[in-house]
């Protein structure tokens, strides 16, 4: 393991502690632990875990350093498996619900013999919670509204989750002999953001070892059909796949049904009609004639020429549409009028901004996290960690701030990286639109991202943010709703008057890419752009793996028909240097 996983175990461990209501002193010392572990590079780890000296790191007791070694050559440890096993499923399930911490949980348990999501709703329901000490009305409204948010999008995954589970599974299915073409599809394909299942597609003439091979997938927790063209598994991460194979001549026709959306699959079908032909999954055939399209396209048999799906639209007249516009909110007319545009593409990235080291609330060096931007080929790097207000991730004072900007400076001279870094804050937007530090601190920074990090749902929230947009330091404006995807709705805010104002004060809204938050949401960002706003893909990384998140922001720019030209981040170092200056003139 390396040094985050092993610093989340140790979290959770400490958690689970905690809810078993064991030693606070020996809670803390696993808290204490993950923390620690977390300021080491991963070459410290690895020396001391060799030479078993992890002992002489202040605050690593002998007990802790054999944990973190077996963690560390295993990948797994004992006592956290015997841990997990100890505890009702039931509670910690009831952790998922926002705002209910191990505390809560045992109060629950001990109080009302609470264990399990279903009892809590009940309980809020018949207003037994607002009556517990420590919890109240606002507790149980606010445990209520977590309990709907997880019925509501319980079914759903984020759709770099359901990327990262899928990937394994195509892959392993293009190694097959029997498979020709082996695809993804559905909304996963579409790079919508949230996704309900895995949809594969596979062209074969030999479908029975493929589907066999499917469901003795090692992370299949069920099979739920198995046929001799289609397959259905749930998976242990608790998303469904499926599998559905077909001739190599329809596999075509087929991945662009099964892509979707369902919008644009109705008006591709109304296309062909209106040209004489019948679009389905089977095939692409004369309209007229007997039979189903299925027929039609059984009895054309091998003599299609399409092979591409560049090929399909161009049957129809079409350029071709990539997948992620195909929603049916207007591509199809762009692509008949020549009019759809170059889409930005991981490859045009040259940096990312808005990203936390351990000096706020992330897990990661200043140096760790430049290491890993020079790894990803990043030509430069934002360091933007929290202001001051926002006490519970370690917010740096104006102190901290200078001495954070000073050893930015030392590292740029130093020229170990090639990598440059540009200082930055993620400054609190406060209730009334001020920012959280003064404008002369802020006149020391290369550039500011401004966000919401308390007080939601105060009215007025659109001012709000338009105050802070219109400081004069401000260089971009961070997650516009605050949304927590699969768990929370975003505040309140009038994203066409938020837009409006940010061209007028030559602000950058970034485009959030962490796979919780995708915000500002992909729906708004083409009449935006058309405006003239400059979108930014930012990670908001909160450790050295967390700066390949921009990927999903990559796709979130896609289907809002981003170019390359309408993303701040994909300018050269120089042209960055230079907007930033003309901003401070």
């Amino acid at each position: 393991m390396n040094k985050s996983e092993i610093a989340a175990v140790l979290t959770d461990i400490g958690t689970l502690l905690e809810l078993k209501g064991e030693n606070p002193f020996k809670i803390r010392a696993y808290l204490a632990g993950a923390r620690l572990i977390e300021t080491l590079s991963e070459e410290e780890i690895a020396q001391r875990v060799g030479a078993g000296t992890l002992e002489e790191v202040k605050g690593i007791g002998e007990a802790l350093a054999q944990k973190i070694t077996e963690l560390h050559t295993t990948g797994q440890l004992e006592f956290y498996t015997k841990l997990k096993a100890s505890i009702p499923a039931g509670l910690v399930e009831i952790m998922s619900i926002p705002g209910v911490g191990p505390k809560k949980v045992r109060a629950l348990q001990d109080k009302l013999g609470i264990d399990s999501i279903a009892k809590l709703q009940q309980a809020c329901l018949d207003g037994k919670i607002a009556d517990l000490e420590g919890f109240g009305e606002k507790s149980q409204e606010k445990i209520l509204e977590g309990i709907r948010n997880r019925e509501k999008y319980g079914r759903r995954h984020l759709w770099l989750e359901a990327w990262q589970t899928a990937e394994p599974l195509l892959a392993g299915l293009r190694q097959l002999p029997q498979v020709i073409r082996a695809e993804h599809a559905g909304s996963l394909r579409r790079r919508m953001e949230t996704v309900g299942d895995l949809d594969f597609l596979v062209a074969t003439d030999d479908p029975k070892p493929v589907t066999d091979w499917f469901v003795a997938w090692p992370g299949v927790a069920e099979v739920t059909a198995h046929g001799d063209t289609k397959a259905s598994v749930r998976l242990a991460s608790g998303i469904q796949a499926d599998l559905r194979l077909v001739p190599p001549e329809q596999f075509v026709f087929a991945l662009h049904h099964f892509t979707g959306s369902k919008d644009h699959n109705v008006q591709m079908r109304h296309r062909a009609l209106a040209q004489g032909l019948s679009m389905s999954e089977w095939g692409l055939v004369p309209a007229e004639g007997e039979g189903t399209a299925k027929e039609k396209a059984e009895r054309a048999g091998r003599k299609t020429d399409v092979k591409t799906e560049e090929q399909l639209f161009k049957k129809l007249g079409l350029r071709f549409i990539p997948p992620e516009l195909r929603e049916g909110l207007g591509e199809i007319e762009a692509a008949e009028g020549g009019r759809l545009p170059e889409l930005v593409a991981e490859s045009d990235i040259r940096g990312v901004f808005h990203n936390h080291t351990t000096e706020s609330d992330g897990h990661n060096t200043l140096e760790e996290m430049t290491a890993a931007a020079e790894a990803l080929g990043f030509d430069y790097l934002g360091i933007a960690d929290h202001s001051r207000s926002s006490v519970q991730a370690r917010g740096l004072t104006e102190e901290r701030l200078a001495a954070q900007v000073a050893a930015i400076g030392k590292l740029n001279a130093s020229k170990k990286f090639q990598t440059h870094v540009f200082t930055g804050t993620e400054c609190d937007i406060l209730p009334d639109g001020s920012l959280d530090f003064t404008d002369e601190v802020l006149a020391r920074l290369d550039y500011v991202v401004v966000s919401v990090h308390s007080v939601f749902k105060q009215a007025g929230m659109t001012a709000r943010i338009i105050r802070a947009l219109e400081n004069p330091h401000t260089t971009m404006l961070g997650h516009l709703t605050g949304r927590l995807l699969l768990e929370r709705e975003g505040y309140a805010v009038e994203v066409d008057k938020i837009v409006d104002a940010a061209i007028a004060n030559g602000v950058i809204i970034e485009l959030n890419a962490n796979p919780y938050r995708l915000d500002m949401d992909w729906r708004h960002w083409r009449r935006a752009a058309e405006k003239g706003l400059v979108c930014s893909i930012n990670p908001d990384a909160h450790r050295t793996n967390g700066l390949e998140h921009f990927r999903a922001g990559i796709g979130a720019a896609r289907k809002g028909w981003l170019t390359k030209e309408n993303v701040f981040n994909t300018r050269t170092l120089a042209a960055v240097k230079k907007y930033f200056a003309a901003r401070h003139r």
